[in-house]
C-alpha cells in the first residue's frame, strides 16, 4: 500500500476519534452534574469514566493526526480533518439524540464529496531521508520570505490588530490561529519523519533540528490554543469553525506548496483538489448551521416606554407560545436598556435597545 494511502486510514481514524471525543466528553460532563449537581465545581468531571474516555479518545485522535502527517503530504491530511464534524453530527445523533436535519444530510454528503475529490487528487511529497532534507527546504528563499511575511502578519495582529478589532471581527484572531497552525503543520510534519526515521534505523535525534522543529510545535500549538479559545469565547461557533477551517486550510495549503516547490501534478488536479477543498467547506458551513440552537419566539417584541426614561422603552412580551417560561433582566445606560433573556429552551441572550425606539422586534 502507498504511505500516501496510509495517511488516509490514520487521517480517517483521527477523524472518527476527535468526532466521538466531543460527545464522549459532553457526555462525561452531563453524568458529573446529574450525579454531583455541577460538573465544574470541585473539578467533578474528573470523577466521570465517560469524561476520561473523551479525553483518551481526543489524545489517540491527535496522535494518529501527528502520525498522518509522515505518510500523506499535508495538501491531503489538513482537508480530510474536516470529517470529524461529519463523525461528530453522527455520534450525536445516536448518543444525545439530537436530529440531523435536510441541512445537516446534505452537509454531510457534500463533506464526503469533497474528501474523495481531494483524495482522488492530491500529489505525492518528495522523498525525504533525513530531518536535514526538510531544513534544505525550509531555507530555501521562497520560504524564508513566506515565513518572514507570516511572522509579521502575526505579530501586527498580535499586537497592533486584537486589541482594537479582536472583539468585534474574528478575522483577527483566526488570522494568528491559521498562520500559526500552518507552522504547526510543518514542524509537525518535520518531526513525524524524524520519529519514522529513527524507527527505521536511521537515528535523527543526534540533530539539533529535530529538537528546534520540536520547540517549534509547542510554541505555535500555544499560540493557536489562546488565540483559538478567544475566538470561541467572543464569536458564534457556527460562524469561528468554518471561518477557521477555510483560513487554516488554505495557509496550510499555501505553506506545503512553498515548502516543497509547488504542487506536482497537472492544472487539472489541482483545480480539482481546489474544487474539493470549497466543496467541504461548504459540508461544513451546512452542518455547523443545521446544529445552531433554535432562536426565541419571533413574535416577541417591546411596546412599552420607561415611566423613568421616557426615550426608553419598558418591556412588553407577547409570545405565541404560552407553555414557555421566559425570565427578563433589564438594565438601563445613558443610551440603550440592555435585556437578558432567559427561555427554557434556549442559552441566555442579551439585546440592547436604543432609547430612542418606541417598538422592536428582537428577531
Amino acid at each position: 500500500m502507498e504511505s500516501k494511502y496510509i495517511g488516509v486510514i490514520l487521517a480517517l481514524i483521527s477523524s472518527l476519534l476527535i468526532g466521538g471525543s466531543f460527545v464522549f466528553t459532553k457526555i462525561g460532563l452531563q453524568n458529573a452534574k446529574n450525579e454531583y449537581g455541577s460538573a465544574t465545581k470541585g473539578f467533578k468531571y474528573l470523577r466521570s469514566k465517560m469524561w476520561w474516555f473523551g479525553m483518551i479518545s481526543m489524545a489517540l485522535g491527535e496522535a494518529a493526526n501527528f502520525i498522518a502527517y509522515t505518510f500523506a503530504p499535508a495538501i491531503l491530511v489538513t482537508p480530510l480533518g474536516a470529517l470529524s464534524v461529519i463523525f461528530g453530527a453522527i455520534f450525536a445523533y445516536f448518543f444525545l439524540g439530537d436530529k440531523i436535519n435536510s441541512i445537516g444530510k446534505c452537509g454531510c454528503a457534500l463533506c464526503l464529496i469533497g474528501a474523495l475529490i481531494v483524495v482522488a487528487n492530491s500529489p505525492d511529497d518528495p522523498i525525504i531521508n533525513s530531518v536535514e532534507a526538510i531544513v534544505k527546504f525550509a531555507l530555501k528563499p521562497g520560504f524564508l520570505v513566506y515565513s518572514g511575511i507570516s511572522i509579521v502578519v502575526m505579530l501586527l495582529l498580535m499586537f497592533v490588530a486584537a486589541p482594537r478589532y479582536g472583539k468585534r471581527n474574528p478575522l483577527t484572531y483566526l488570522g494568528i490561529c491559521s498562520l500559526a497552525g500552518a507552522f504547526t503543520v510543518i514542524a509537525t510534519k518535520a518531526f513525524g519523519i524524524a520519529v519514522k526515521l529513527t524507527v527505521s534505523g536511521s537515528n535523527q535525534f543526534n540533530r539539533i533540528s529535530t529538537y528546534v522543529f520540536l520547540l517549534f510545535i509547542i510554541i505555535f500549538i500555544a499560540l493557536q490554543l489562546s488565540f483559538f479559545n478567544r475566538a470561541l469565547a467572543n464569536f458564534n461557533t457556527n460562524l469561528v469553525i468554518p471561518i477557521y477551517y477555510v483560513f487554516f486550510t488554505t495557509a496550510t495549503i499555501i505553506a506545503s506548496s512553498i515548502l516543497f516547490g509547488g504542487i506536482d501534478g497537472t492544472v487539472a488536479d489541482f483545480i480539482s483538489i481546489v474544487c474539493g477543498f470549497f466543496t467541504l467547506f461548504i459540508g461544513v458551513l451546512l452542518l455547523n448551521i443545521s446544529r445552531e440552537k433554535p432562536q426565541l419566539d419571533s413574535m416577541l417584541e417591546l411596546d412599552v416606554y420607561n415611566h423613568d426614561n421616557p426615550e426608553c422603552p419598558n418591556v412588553s412580551l407577547i409570545s405565541q407560545a404560552p407553555d414557555s417560561c421566559i425570565d427578563i433582566h433589564s438594565s438601563t445606560s445613558k443610551d440603550y436598556e440592555k435585556y437578558i433573556i432567559k427561555d427554557d429552551s434556549t442559552d441566555n441572550q442579551t439585546i440592547s435597545i436604543p432609547c430612542n425606539s418606541k417598538q422592536k422586534s428582537f428577531l
